[in-house]
C-alpha cells in the first residue's frame, strides 16, 4: 500500500506488475445488483481455487433515491494465490456504475488503481445528484488513477435487444454485463455463472437468456480490441490448500450449520425462535431450510416472544436458540435473566451492528461486549464467546451448544455485520473428528418420601434437566429465587447469597472445559502483544505478520472465550511489556482486561461502521513500540 506521502508517477500508475492478490470493488445503486454480482464473482473465484475474503457494504435506507450517495451498495472481494485474511485495505479495481458510486468509493482506491465507469450514467442529472459540478470523467480530477470509461448501459441494451425487453428491464442486466467483463479480466470460467442464471430464472427463461447474453457480451468485450489494451487480463494461480472438500460460506451460513451440528452432537432437536432484524435475519432464513435435520423455526411477533419461545423449547427438552442484533438483544435482556435463573440451556447469537438505538443497521461494529458480559439486571453471568471469521463461526456455534447443554446455562455467541455477511472458503469438516456431548435427562424418580429437587447439581454445578411429564418428576422452576435444596420459592438472605454464588461459580467452571489461551502469532512474552477478539482477527494477524517481518518484537493473541476467560490469560498478558487492544468500539475488551488482570492495556478504537485496515493496526504497533 502506498504511503500517504508517496507521489505516484504516471509510469507507476500504469505499470502491470505481477500480483499475488487483487482487491476489486463493485459499486452502484441499491437496485443495480452489486451484491448479486459480487456473490457470483466470489463463486467463480472459489471455483478457480483462489483464497478470498469479501465485504458486502450496503445502505441502511430501504430504498434511497436513485442516483444519490445515500443509496450506494458496494461489494469488495480480496482474492489471490496466497493466504487472504481480510477483504483488503484498498481496492485495486473500482467498477462504478454511476457518479454517486464513484464519489462514495473513489477515495478508497489505491493510487494507480483502475476505475471502470459507466459513461451512460454520467449525465447532468446524475452528476448533480452525486454532488459533482463537473464531470469527473472529463475534468482531470481522476488523474492519479487509471480511468477506462465506456457506455456499459448502451452495450447492455445492445446485447439484450433480441429478447424484446423494455428499457428498464433491459438495464437491469447491466450487472451481468459487468460481471462478464470482470470474469474475463481475471480469467474466470463463465459456464458456472450461466448455469446459476438458468436455475435462478427457471420460471422466466427469456430473462435467463437475456442475462446470459449480457454476461457473454461483457466477457466478449474484454477480448476485443475495443478496450485498446487498457485492461490487461490477469491470471492468479490457485492458493495452496489442504486436500478436502471446500465451499464458500458466510458467517450466517456457518452459524446455522454449526447450530445444527451442535444440536446433533448433543443428541437434541433444535428450536429456533427469531424476529427479523439486520444483520441477524439471515440465520433464520438459513435454518428454515434445514427442517430435515430436526430443526423447528418460528418467526415470532417480537423479540421478547422469540426468546420466550426458545426458553420454553429448552424447558420442554429441545435446544432453544434465538438470535438478534444489539437493539433486539436489549429487548431480550429480561428473558435472558429468566434463562439464567431457571438454568436452562439457551444459545443467543448477537450479530452486532453500529449503535446505539437503531444506529447503523447495515454497518459493522463490536460495541455489544459490555452488553454481553454485563448487560442484565442483578448478578446474572453467562458464558460469552466470539467468532473471528465466517468459517470460524461454525466451530463457535458448536462450542456454544456444548457449553449451554453441559453447564445448563444460556450462552451468547458474538459475531458482527462483517462476519455475518462476508464470505470465505471453508474446508467442510469430517464430523467424526468432533467429540459428541450427549445430553442425559434426569429421569429417576426420588425415593418414597423424598421430594424432587430440580436444583440438584453435578460436579460442574450444572443442575439436572428434567423433561416435563416425566413420571414422578413433577417440578417447577421460574424467575423467582428458589431454595437450593428443594426448588421451592425462598427469599431468605442466606439462600439468595448461596444461589447467586453457585450460579456465578458454575459459569466460572466453564474455564475448566476450555483450552488455555495460545499465542496466535509470535512468542509468549516480549515487548508488545496485540490482543483482539471477533472480526478484528484478519487485519491484526496481517499487521503483526508484516511487523514481525520487519523485525519488530510483537505478537498476536486472539480471544474466542470472552467470559469466562482462559485460565492462563492473566499470566500470558503480564509476560509482555505493552498491550494494545484494537476494537470496533470505544475500548470495551480493554476495560474487561484491566478489570480482571490489572494490566495496562491500551485501546486502539474505531467506530466508523467499517472494519479495521491492516495499515491502521500497523501504525498502532509502530506507535506502541516507538
Amino acid at each position: 500500500m502506498a504511503s500517504a506521502t508517496h507521489l505516484v508517477t504516471p509510469e507507476e500508475a500504469h505499470s502491470d506488475a505481477p500480483l499475488e492478490a487483487v482487491v476489486v470493488r463493485f459499486a452502484g445503486d441499491s437496485g443495480d445488483g452489486m451484491q448479486l454480482t459480487g456473490g457470483q464473482f466470489t463463486l467463480s473465484t472459489a471455483l478457480a481455487g483462489n483464497d478470498l475474503a469479501t465485504f458486502p457494504d450496503f445502505p441502511a435506507e430501504i430504498r434511497a433515491p436513485q442516483g444519490t450517495t445515500f443509496g450506494i451498495s458496494a461489494f469488495q472481494i480480496n482474492f489471490g494465490s496466497s493466504a487472504i485474511e481480510t477483504a483488503g485495505d484498498a481496492p485495486d479495481v473500482l467498477i462504478a456504475m454511476n457518479p454517486a458510486a464513484l464519489r462514495v468509493n473513489v477515495a478508497a482506491l489505491k493510487p494507480g488503481g483502475l476505475i471502470i465507469a459507466d459513461v451512460g450514467e454520467f449525465g447532468a442529472r446524475n452528476l448533480a445528484k452525486a454532488g459533482y459540478a463537473t464531470n469527473p470523467l472529463e475534468d482531470g480530477s481522476l488523474a492519479k488513477w487509471q480511468l477506462i470509461p465506456f457506455n456499459i448501459s448502451q452495450l447492455t441494451l445492445d446485447a439484450v435487444k433480441p429478447f424484446g425487453l423494455g428499457n428498464k428491464e433491459a438495464l437491469r442486466c447491466k450487472n451481468m454485463w459487468t460481471l462478464g467483463l470482470a470474469l474475463w479480466m481475471f480469467d474466470r470460467d463463465k459456464a458456472p455463472i450461466e448455469e446459476w442464471v438458468r436455475t435462478k430464472f427457471a420460471k422466466a427463461p427469456e430473462l435467463a437468456e437475456a442475462n446470459i447474453a449480457a454476461l457473454r457480451a461483457g466477457h466478449a468485450y474484454g477480448e476485443t480490441a475495443e478496450i485498446g489494451g487498457q485492461i490487461p487480463q490477469r491470471h492468479l494461480d490457485p492458493a495452496p490448500a489442504e486436500p478436502g472438500l471446500y465451499r464458500t460460506v458466510t458467517g450466517a451460513e456457518a452459524i446455522s450449520i454449526g447450530l445444527v451440528a451442535g444440536a446433533q452432537l448433543a443428541g437434541l432437536p433444535m428450536f429456533f425462535g427469531g424476529y427479523p432484524i439486520t444483520p441477524a435475519s439471515a440465520i433464520l432464513h438459513h435454518l428454515s431450510r434445514l427442517k430435515e435435520y430436526g430443526v423447528t423455526t418460528f418467526q415470532a411477533e417480537d423479540e421478547i416472544a422469540a426468546i420466550g419461545s426458545a426458553i420454553g423449547a429448552s424447558f420442554a427438552g429441545s435446544l432453544g436458540v434465538t438470535s438478534s442484533s444489539g437493539p433486539g438483544i436489549a429487548l431480550k435482556a429480561e428473558a435472558m435473566g429468566l434463562a439464567i435463573m431457571t438454568e436452562l440451556p439457551l444459545v443467543i447469537i448477537n450479530s452486532q451492528r453500529g449503535g446505539p438505538s437503531t444506529g447503523l443497521p447495515t454497518k459493522t461494529e463490536q460495541s455489544d461486549l459490555y452488553q454481553a458480559v454485563y448487560g442484565r439486571n442483578g448478578d446474572a453471568p453467562m458464558p460469552v464467546i466470539a467468532a473471528r471469521s465466517p468459517a470460524d463461526a461454525f466451530d463457535c456455534a458448536i462450542e456454544a451448544c456444548r457449553i449451554a447443554t453441559q453447564f445448563m446455562t444460556p450462552v451468547m455467541l458474538l459475531t458482527d455485520g462483517y462476519i455475518a455477511n462476508a464470505a470465505e472458503p471453508w474446508k467442510v469438516p469430517d464430523m467424526t473428528d468432533y467429540q459428541p456431548f450427549p445430553v442425559h435427562f434426569h429421569d429417576e424418580a426420588p425415593a418414597e418420601g423424598k421430594a424432587v429437587n430440580p436444583y440438584a447439581r453435578d460436579e460442574k454445578l450444572a443442575r439436572v434437566w428434567i423433561k416435563p411429564g416425566t413420571p414422578g418428576l413433577t417440578h417447577r422452576i421460574g424467575g423467582i429465587e428458589k431454595n437450593a435444596a428443594t426448588g421451592h420459592i425462598d427469599y431468605a438472605p442466606a439462600n439468595h447469597q448461596a444461589m447467586t454464588d453457585v450460579r456465578a461459580n458454575k459459569v466460572l467452571n466453564v474455564r475448566s472445559s476450555i483450552p488455555d489461551q495460545e499465542v496466535t502469532l509470535g512468542e509468549e512474552g516480549g515487548r508488545l502483544v496485540v490482543v483482539g477478539w471477533g472480526s478484528t482477527f484478519g487485519p491484526i494477524h496481517q499487521a503483526v505478520r508484516r511487523a514481525r517481518a520487519r523485525g519488530l518484537d510483537v505478537s498476536h493473541v486472539h480471544l474466542r472465550h470472552i467470559w469466562p476467560m482462559p485460565r492462563n490469560l492473566g499470566d500470558l498478558l503480564k509476560s509482555y511489556d505493552r498491550i494494545i487492544v484494537p476494537e470496533m468500539n470505544t475500548g470495551q475488551l480493554k476495560t474487561v482486561l484491566r478489570d480482571q488482570y490489572l494490566v495496562d492495556a491500551k485501546p486502539v478504537t474505531k467506530v466508523s461502521g467499517q472494519p479495521f485496515k491492516i495499515a491502521e493496526i500497523e501504525a498502532a504497533i509502530e506507535d506502541a513500540l516507538a
